[in-house]
């Protein structure tokens, strides 16, 4: 029997149904004694409504940076960076040592092996997202000894971008879809009827369409009456008043919705609600309008319209960080989003063959749940270590 813990720290929750449903597989199978820690109280209770009952079979541990000083610097780093997210790791090496393995949905916890020293903890990553930002393919991902994807584009660029051995890689599908797949919102606008419209920006302020482009966005479709608007964006987007991005580097403030966007009887705006990324929006909206948020694949797992929003004047055809893309208008600043959402509506057709090929080499799906492939995984790599 492993001792395995799953790990969940982060500022926000969009991570946790990239893993959860790993844990809870586990869980249920009982052949191993599975931990899961969180950083937050509100991580702590976004876990427990998730998982339910199944988890009175697990234990459930809260960190933090235990000294002073390291809560001190949290406190104010934290405004920009997140400070407390690394301090948790030097903090609770300890507590980590404890363990066989450690299932993790980012990179971070990679500071255990490369400057805390614990070589001999099997460091799974479950990822999060399956969209084509560079990040998710530089040489870190190398580093841990088991990376679970969810289809053969990921695979493919794990191997050529970053140099992964493909014994590491391990095709599961999408664990998200099996806890969030059928998620609907219940839309609260005055005409319901109307078609609804998913803007879903990034927060990297040199990848995103939002600071340049976005509150206008807003503004527009204020004024007019033939669409709804959900602004649901990725939950980091208005955690801080300032984002500051490390790759690529960036320090940008963060523009604010204007009043009438915020009062307008079509437009809902969602700052960072469990509802922004357990696929309510996804699954409800009729088009959707992005950048470079991997979201657009959840979206089009029902293939439907899109437009995308070129607000860096990017070069992207044949780039495959912007390979989603294709599957549907690109515009920049100064076009006409409405009539580009008319467009997207009218010669969806035209989109729909490249939309169901890019799911296809997207996510690798079976009648087996993929939280149950990626335990039948873990499992493997838990025998042949022996």
């Amino acid at each position: 029997m492993a001792r395995i813990c799953f790990l969940f720290n982060h500022d926000q929750t969009h991570q946790l149904a990239h893993s959860l449903p790993i844990a809870l597989e586990l869980i249920a199978r009982g052949q191993h004694a599975i931990t899961i820690a969180v950083s937050s109280a509100a991580i702590a209770t976004e876990v427990r409504r998730l998982g339910g009952a199944m988890l009175d079979k697990a234990a459930i541990v809260h960190l933090s940076p235990d000294s002073i000083a390291a809560r001190l610097s949290a406190a104010t780093l934290d405004k920009i960076v997140p400070a407390r997210k690394l301090l948790l790791y030097r903090d609770n090496v300890d507590f980590f040592r404890g363990f066989d393995a450690l299932v993790v949905p980012d990179k971070s916890a990679l500071l255990l092996k490369t400057r805390y020293g614990l070589t001999d903890l099997k460091l799974i990553h479950t990822r999060h997202g399956a969209g084509d930002r560079a990040i998710g393919f530089n040489r870190e991902s190398a580093l841990f000894d088991l990376i679970f994807v969810a289809g053969p584009k990921i695979a493919r660029r794990l191997v050529d971008d970053a140099g992964v051995d493909p014994a590491r890689i391990a095709t599961v599908g999408y664990a998200k879809f099996d806890l969030c797949r059928d998620n609907r919102a219940v839309l609260p606008f005055t005409d319901p009827a109307l078609p609804a419209v998913l803007y879903n920006p990034h927060p990297s302020p040199k990848l995103s369409s939002w600071f340049s482009m976005g509150p206008m966005l807003l503004d527009v479709f204020a004024h007019q009456r033939r669409y709804n608007l959900i602004f649901a964006p990725h939950v980091m987007l208005f955690t801080r008043r300032w984002t500051v991005t490390i790759e690529p580097p960036a320090v940008a403030r963060v523009p604010q919705p204007s009043s009438k966007a915020v009062h307008a009887s079509n437009i809902l705006i969602d700052r960072g609600s469990p509802a922004s990324s357990d696929m309510r929006y996804t699954n409800s909206a009729d088009v959707y309008i992005g950048d470079v948020s991997s979201q657009v694949y959840e979206f089009l797992i029902r293939p439907r319209p899109c437009v995308f929003l070129n607000a860096h004047g990017v070069d992207w055809r044949n780039d495959p960080n912007y390979l989603h893309w294709q599957a549907g208008e690109v515009i920049g600043p100064g076009d006409n989003i409405v009539a580009a959402v008319d467009r997207a509506i009218a010669r969806h057709a035209d989109y729909l063959p490249m939309q169901q090929a890019m799911i296809a080499d997207t996510f690798s799906l079976t009648d087996q749940p993929s939280a149950s492939r990626a335990a039948d995984a873990i499992d493997r790599l838990w025998t042949t270590s022996r």
